[in-house]
């Protein structure tokens, strides 16, 4: 599939394309896509003016994302893997050029699709305001909902930290952030934003699989409008995601990944490291739970009392929007987080349309994340970690982490087993 990207300034009849799609704005057109418009007002709103090349990625993250939501597996050649040709307006082309590969590298890897990336000329800048504001903020914390996120941010403030939480805003989750940040501490700034993209005939149900780039492309945005920044020290963005869901290894040899996207795997952070530092970006990404399992995290987490308080309002559920909003129970996001609130040994108050699964039949004990996770963790006890891993581990970017990586693809895996055990599931 071919889409040309670009602003309303952008000639776009020399780019022929399957798909053209507005960069910041909005088109009624029918053949038309469109994607970020409202990012532009918000920022206007909130008084702030990131980095060019930080301007720059998020054009790349939302032509990314338009494309994602477009392409439809079902109808490619093996059906599953889809080939994109992407056109995309920067402001900065002869840079972009040369971050082609680590960026193609850093997409096929995250989406198991083969991208393949041309930067022009015509992009647009960050819009120049009458009055900024450079918040005093030390650091960047991207929130989503999430219950990992949420815990991170919490031990983050207890450090003695003052983030800047930074939002994906989706519907039926931006008011629950906002209550959320509150109790993270009422003093933190916090920007949600919205990617707002469009495309004719989009995949249904959609793909997520590349929503990490978007959402990355937020936090690095903010880090460039800090005080701390602007001043030329560096910026630590913080990606709290268990080191288990963040690994993300296949359940079993049948799939041809996991149900849930390698947003915060290591090797999407090197790339993308990679490709700020050759930015001159001064953002560096961590997750300071790559070696953690969800129990550990919420075990060893700081103010408990609130953790305890406000778990069960957070987000963890693959299907969420499908369930009306509720977390379904059975698929892996919510089996991982059922099987962390057991080894935390705090009572789960979190409603789950699929909630007793000793129900032996397709839609509990039976149905698909389920049974893939009980056969994962008979897989493991049978042949050990190593072979049940298999190539997992095996990019030269992991390597010498793969003793820890291997440790928490382990626990947490027995995690989940100790909670099917609970409904005498193996």
């Amino acid at each position: 599939m071919k889409l040309t990207c670009g602003p309303k300034s952008l000639n776009f009849g020399v780019f022929p394309a399957d798909i053209n799609v507005l960069l910041y704005g909005r088109d009624e057109r029918t053949r038309r896509g469109s994607a970020g418009a409202a990012i532009v007002e918000e920022l206007r709103r909130k008084k702030l003016v990131p980095h060019p090349r930080a301007w720059d990625f998020l054009s790349i993250a939302l032509a990314v994302t338009a494309a994602d939501l477009a392409a439809h597996r079902d109808r490619s050649s093996d059906g599953w893997t889809r080939d994109f040709e992407l056109s995309i307006a920067v402001a900065d082309p002869q840079f972009w050029v040369t971050q082609i590969g680590t960026l193609q590298d850093l997409l096929s890897f995250l989406t198991t699709d083969r991208w393949r990336l041309t930067f022009i000329p015509g992009g647009s800048k960050p819009e120049r305001l009458p009055e900024v504001v450079h918040p005093a903020s030390d650091s960047i914390v991207l929130l989503s909902g999430g219950l990992d996120s949420f815990t991170g941010a919490l031990n983050l403030v207890a450090q003695g930290h003052s983030p800047f939480a930074v939002s994906q805003s989706v519907r039926g989750d931006a008011e629950k952030q906002r209550c959320l940040v509150q109790q993270i501490g009422s003093d933190l700034y916090h920007l949600q934003l919205n990617h707002n993209a469009v495309v004719p005939d989009p995949e249904n149900p959609p793909s997520q699989r590349a929503r990490s780039v978007i959402f990355f492309a937020y936090g690095i945005l903010a880090a460039t409008t800090l005080r701390q920044y602007v001043r030329g020290g560096f910026i630590s963005l913080f990606i709290c995601e268990n080191g288990f869901i963040a690994l993300n290894p296949p359940l079993t040899g049948l799939r041809l990944g996991s149900l849930s996207t390698r947003t915060s795997h290591p090797v999407v952070l090197a790339f993308l490291q990679k490709v700020l530092d050759a930015a001159g970006l001064r953002v560096h990404l961590e997750n300071p739970y790559a070696y953690q399992t969800k129990g550990e995290m919420l075990v060893g987490a700081a103010r408990q009392g609130v953790l305890r308080q406000c778990a069960h309002q957070t987000t963890s559920c693959g299907r969420f929007k499908r369930f009306g909003y509720k977390h379904c129970g059975r698929c892996l996001p919510c089996l991982i987080r059922r099987a962390s609130f057991h080894h935390w040994g705090v009572p789960d108050q979190t409603e789950y349309v699929y909630s007793d699964l000793s129900r032996d039949d397709p839609a509990y004990a039976r149905s698909d994340d389920v049974r893939a996770a009980a056969m994962a963790v008979a897989e493991v006890a049978d042949i050990g970690i190593d072979h049940w891993l298999g190539v997992a581990l095996s990019s030269p970017i992991v390597c010498d982490a793969a003793p820890q990586l291997r440790g928490v693809a382990l626990r947490g895996l027995t995690e989940v087993g100790s909670f099917l055990e609970t409904f005498h599931i193996r």
